[in-house]
Formats: structure tokens, sequence, C-alpha cells
């Protein structure tokens, strides 16, 4: 049975539908666009008291055998080599259920192994600053937040279903492996989120990425 990958794409706001319609050109059925700000700052932005951007995220379910092609053609088509054009990355699906499917895929990743990893970070509301914070005091250049909303046990006992869930900010940061420690312990220590409340943090390995340049 064939298995599957996740194609994520951060692009600049409009550009969410190229992403779709260049998909769709390498047998791509389908994805779902969420709303993001990246945090990319220079001097003029500084200046300005412009430092986010908003984003547009794209992610498709893909068949592995189509994912390399689906993934290249859309780095190559959206001009990902350029600064500021977007990036797009991909890993394994390990279960996929819908649209008739339930699949397990071992997912191989391409190449043998994965040279840069995937960081997500899920905190409250007004806390997505501080991660990025303190994953650029270890050395990332930024990352990419999504707005969320959680749904956890707690808030439904506390309000019995009748308020709606706090509010969360999901942070997203690629990053090379041998990064990827230091930036991990720099936000366990600055955000405590080790500590009930303070959030979760997961990672995973990234099959290949396109557009990771000096900044997000």
């Amino acid at each position: 049975m064939a298995g599957y990958n996740l194609i994520c794409c951060v692009v600049n706001m409009g550009d969410a539908s190229k992403v779709c319609k260049i998909a769709k050109k390498y047998g791509v059925k389908g994805g779902t666009t969420s709303i993001g700000r990246g945090t990319i700052c220079n001097k003029l932005m500084n200046f300005l008291a412009i430092c986010e951007e908003r984003k547009e995220i794209v992610t498709m379910i893909v068949e592995n055998e189509l994912a390399s092609d689906a993934i290249k053609g859309i780095g190559a088509e959206m001009k990902f080599e350029k600064p500021h054009h977007g990036i797009a990355f991909s890993y394994s699906v390990s279960e996929f259920i819908g649209s008739k499917n339930i699949v397990n895929s071992s997912g191989n990743i391409a190449g043998g192994k994965s040279m840069y990893k995937v960081i997500f970070v899920i905190v409250e509301k007004g806390k997505a600053e501080d991660v990025i914070d303190a994953a650029k005091a270890a050395g990332s250049t930024g990352g990419t937040i999504i707005n969320a909303r959680g749904a956890g046990v707690h808030e439904v006992q506390k309000f019995f279903s009748l308020e709606i869930e706090p509010e969360k900010e999901e942070v997203m940061i690629i990053t090379k492996n041998e990064d990827k420690d230091r930036i991990v312990n720099s936000i366990r220590e600055q955000i405590k989120i080790d500590e009930p409340g303070n959030g979760i943090l997961y990672i995973l390995d990234v099959n290949e990425v396109y557009g990771l340049h000096g900044t997000h």
C-alpha cells in the first residue's frame, strides 16, 4: 500500500492559490490553507515598526511517489530559491485517515537521512513571540506563527464547554540538525515548556526543503 508525505508551503499572502494550481499539475488532489505570520526583521522594517509579515500556509497530503516531483515543481515555479518568496518542506505521514484512505506508512526519508528538523511549539496566545525570541537567542533565523485554538480537558472541565476554548499560537521553526538541540533547549529554559500549562513542543524530520535562506 502506498505511503504518504505531507508537503507544507509557507508563502506570502495571496500566493496560496498559485501553490495549489502548481501542485495540481503534479497530481496533488487538494490542500488546506491557513493564515499565519512570519518573523522577518531588517533595518527598514524596524524603522517602520513593521516586523511581521502575514503568510499563507498550504498543507497537502501527497502519495510518496508524487511528493518529490511535486515539491520540486512548486519550489521552482514559485521561485523559492529567491529570498522571501517562500519555503516548502515535506515530512512523512505515519497514518492517513480520510477520503476513503486508512494508511500506515513507513515514509522513507529521501537520501536516507534528514538534514533538517521542523520544531512545532504550541503556546497560549501572546507567547509565540517569546518562543521566537528564545529560538533566535540560540541561533534560529526566525519562524512562522499560526493562530490556533485549544480544546484541552482542563478547559472543558472548567467551563463545561460553554465558553470558547483559549486561543493558542503555534510556532513552526525549520532548523538544521546540528542546531536543533540548542534551539529546543533555549525554548525549554526560557518558556519553561516542561511545566504544566506552558505548552507543548514536538519535532519532526524533514524529508526535503526548498527556499530556506538566511531567514524564513
